[in-house]
Parts: C-alpha cells; structure tokens; sequence
C-alpha cells in the first residue's frame, strides 16, 4: 500500500502515514480510531487508513520512540490505548527532522499523484 512507485488512487508514499500520525497527536493524545478519523477529516475525505496500516504504524512509532501509549477510557467508556506525542525536551528530532525531510523531497511527486487520482 505504501510503494512510492505506485501512482493508484488513495497510495501514500512512505513514510506519508506516520507523518500524519505524528501531526494528529500533537494536539494532544488520541486513541487509534481518533486517529484515523483525524486524517481522514484533514486530508478532507481524500485519505482513508485502514485498521491493517494504521496500528501497525502506530506501533512502530511507539518503538522507535515518537510516541508514548497509555491505556484509559474512550467517549463511550471503552477500553482504548491512547496515543500521545512526547514532551519537547524528551522528542527525537533527529528523527522526526530526518522524516520530514524525506517526504519534503517527495512532496511533489505526491501532489502529482493526488492530482491525477482526482
């Protein structure tokens, strides 16, 4: 779902995904499903992440270090890992610098793509 070369309507480039992960629980923390609803109102209805992406991006960033998870209570009271950005002085900005940057180069290639699919 994520090859670069791939020019099929809704196809991110790599990377695209954790970028918009990372934007949406900037604002504070949000449970997978916040997630994904946040994306898709953004990208205003073009982008849809399905559950089989979405966790498991989740899941690395949370391995790698750009996220913190804890568990709590959602809007109905349900069991949910909510995910949140860590604190400024404790984020790798190496890493999220080094992420940007690639799909900053990409940008272009994307908007063209986006543009054709439409």
């Amino acid at each position: 779902m994520f090859r670069e070369e791939s020019t099929a309507p809704g196809e991110l480039i790599p990377g695209t995904l954790e970028m918009l992960i990372l934007k949406s629980v900037a604002l504070g923390p949000l449970h997978g499903y916040a997630v994904a609803e946040w994306i898709h109102q953004t990208s205003q209805q073009l982008l849809k992440v399905e559950e089989g992406a979405l966790y498991p991006a989740l899941h690395r960033l949370e391995l790698r270090g750009l996220l913190k998870a804890e568990w709590g209570a959602s809007e109905n009271n349900r069991r949910a890992k909510f995910y949140n950005s860590l604190p400024k002085a404790k984020a790798p900005r190496g890493r999220i610098a080094a992420l940007d940057k690639a799909l900053s180069r990409n940008r272009i290639r994307h908007a063209s793509i986006l543009r054709r699919s439409l």
